[in-house]
Formats: structure tokens, sequence, C-alpha cells
């Protein structure tokens, strides 16, 4: 069968996922095409696939699955947690294999190529963009990137960067600041790297959008809209959230453990179902630290937050997606310039509510005083 594939371009990384199953590279130009530079072949030549860069080679193979599975018995394994689902490792003669048992979803890299098998195109084309966005981050920070966790809103060429803990406000910062007309740059994490001429350039790291209080920002209706109508959300969601949705429950949802259950929209929903616009890149020109309240009136903290080893990505702070495949840089690259430079931003600490209309204005405000600022 001939394959086709779908290339990717971030900065100076490059990646090609190719599959004989048309719908796994689909899959990963719509997911990055929003943000990164992705466009889909149907009709590779030879050279697309080894003309540097990372490659992905996903293909559904339930014998192959199998395979993989009798290695990683007959070899012994580790057992650890890779994107939120049990996963059994191996590693023999330089190769590393990977079973998500649950999923049905094998895996085997060395240093030349990353091969993803299973049972289902769905969960084969999830298992290649995740493994392909990781190829790009080992690419990126071996030039020099770092990943931070922050959203991003855009106004030109300038970027405010909202970092914090989770549920501090992050995604709401971007999308209510979107809402108003800025670009939508990353709404969890981004990639950042300090330049020559003094600046900070910001890059986006493509992935689903949790989106609460869709309610509160006037954006139930039209998502509800478009499940009524067929569309399909990113699989990640929990079916509880569709189900939800389709009934026409608006009361937010929570999980066991206290964390809400939200809607989670594709990259490319951000624009096509909610009508955001999306930005490619842009330049740091300050920080905001929310803290979401929902029964506070939204405000200026009188604290003096600022970036801490806890917004940086690394091995240790790392939750979703441990290195098992080696894919990143072995050494740590240093982070105190981009510190230095991120400090001497403008920054400010707000307290944001579910008074949506009236954070909204607050955020605009003092996102617009950042971007001004001499």
């Amino acid at each position: 069968m001939p394959l086709s594939a779908t290339r990717i371009q971030a900065d100076t990384a490059t990646v090609t996922v190719a599959s004989q199953t048309e719908a796994v590279t689909d899959w990963s130009a719509r997911y990055f095409g929003p943000w990164w530079n992705a466009c889909a072949d149907a009709a590779p030549g030879p050279g697309s696939l080894a003309d540097g860069g990372g490659l992905v080679l996903a293909d559904v193979d339930p014998g192959r699955m199998d395979d993989i599975t009798t290695l990683i018995t007959d070899y012994g394994h580790q057992e650890t947690t890779y994107a939120n689902t049990r996963t059994l490792v191996s590693r023999q003669d330089g190769i590393t294999y990977a079973v998500q048992p649950g999923e049905r979803i094998g895996y085997q890299a060395d240093a030349r190529r990353l091969v993803i098998v299973g049972d289902e195109p769905e969960p084969v084309a999830v298992a290649a963009a995740r493994l392909a966005r990781e190829l790009v981050r080992g690419q990126l920070i071996a030039g020099g990137w770092t990943v931070l966790h922050a959203s991003a809103a855009t106004l030109g060429g300038d970027a405010v960067l909202t970092l914090g803990d989770k549920g501090a406000g992050k995604t709401t910062t971007g999308l209510l600041l979107a809402l108003r007309g800025w670009g939508l740059l990353a709404n969890d994490r981004v990639f950042v790297r300090p330049e020559a001429d003094g600046r900070v350039r910001v890059l986006p790291w493509p992935s689903a959008a949790a989106l609460g209080l869709l309610d509160a920002t006037g954006l139930y209706d039209q998502v509800r809209e478009r499940i009524l109508a067929g569309g399909q959300l990113h699989p990640t969601q929990h079916p509880t959230v569709t189900r939800a949705l389709m009934d026409g429950r608006r009361e937010p949802l929570w999980r066991e453990d206290g964390k809400e259950l939200k809607p989670q929209l594709f990259p490319d929903q951000l624009a096509s179902w909610l009508g955001l616009t999306l930005t490619t890149q842009a330049h740091a020109a300050g920080l905001l630290f929310p803290t979401m309240d929902p029964e506070a009136t939204p405000a200026l903290a009188d604290n003096d937050r600022h970036l801490t080893g806890a917004d940086i990505f690394n091995d240790q702070t790392e939750d979703r997606y441990p290195d098992i495949f080696g894919l990143l840089p072995t050494t740590a690259t240093s982070t105190q310039a981009l510190t230095e430079h991120l400090s001497r931003l403008p920054r400010r600490s707000l307290i944001l509510s579910h008074d949506t209309d009236a954070s909204t204005s607050l955020l605009t405000k003092t996102a617009e005083e950042i971007i001004t600022a001499p």
C-alpha cells in the first residue's frame, strides 16, 4: 500500500509522520497545522522520509502489536505512566520497546525512527501525533529552547505569558484575551528562547485545549451546537462531558479528586468553532500570574510573584510525558539567561473570578499596559 505522510516544522525542527493509513497522517496535519507548519503529502518520495529530522512510522497492525507485547514479556519490563496511561517499557540492544495494554498501542524506538502500531486508526493517530510532538520538542531543546508551563496571548508581535500552578487560570486568561481580539499562541505550554537582541522569542506547544467556564464566557451554545450537529471533540475528553453537552447541562462537572472535567477542543476548533485567531510566534513582552477565586472581585494582587523553577519543564517537573523513548537531549540546557531576560519584563499578579466580564476587563487593561510599558 502507498504511504501518506505529514511533514511538521517548528523553527528548525522537522518531523515526518508516515503511514499506510491516511487518517493517521491527516490527524497530525490537522493537529499541528494551526500552530506549526504541518502539511500532508499523499505520495511522499523516498527523500522526504530520509532528509533529516525525526521520523514516525505509524500503522494499524495488530500482529505487530502482539509481537512487541511478546518481546516485552520475554525481556522483562518496567512499568510507568505515559500520557496518563499505564505503559510497560523494555530496552534491549539499543532499542526501546513499549506497550500500553489498555490502549492496545505498541512502540519501537531507536536512534533512526519511532514505530507505532495498534488495532484501530484513531488511537494510532493520537499516539503518532503525541510522539511527533516529542521529537520536535527534543530538537528544539537541543537548539536552546525551553518549555514553560504557560499560556500566551499576543497583540501584534508581542506576547503576554500567563504562568501559575494547575488551576490558576492560565488557559482561562489566554481564552478571555483571545475573545477580546488578541491572538492565542498557546493554552498550556510554550517554547521560549532568549535571542541575541535581548528579546525572548515564543513558539506554541500544540495541544488540546481544556476549556472551563463555557457558559460564563458565552461559548456554551456554540460548542453544544457543534456537538449536536455531529462534531467530535478531542478523544481525551471524558465521555461525561459529551453527554452533559448533548443533554444541555451547564453546571461544571467534577472528578472524585476535585478536578474539573472540561471540554477538550482540537487546536483547529479554537478557530473554526470559536472564531479565535491563532498565532504562531511572538516575542515576550510581560508576565501575568493569576489566581482563580470564584467568589472574589477581580483585582490586581499585592504580591511580587516571579518565574520559578516550577514554571519550567524538565525531567523533575514533567508529569505527563516522561522521556521513556530517549527523545530529549541528555544534557540539560541552562535556563539562567532565560530567567534573567524574563525577570526584566513587566509582571503583574491578579485575582480572577467566575465573573468573566469583570475578569476580562481587568485582564485586557492589565495586558495592554504591559504591552505598552516602556
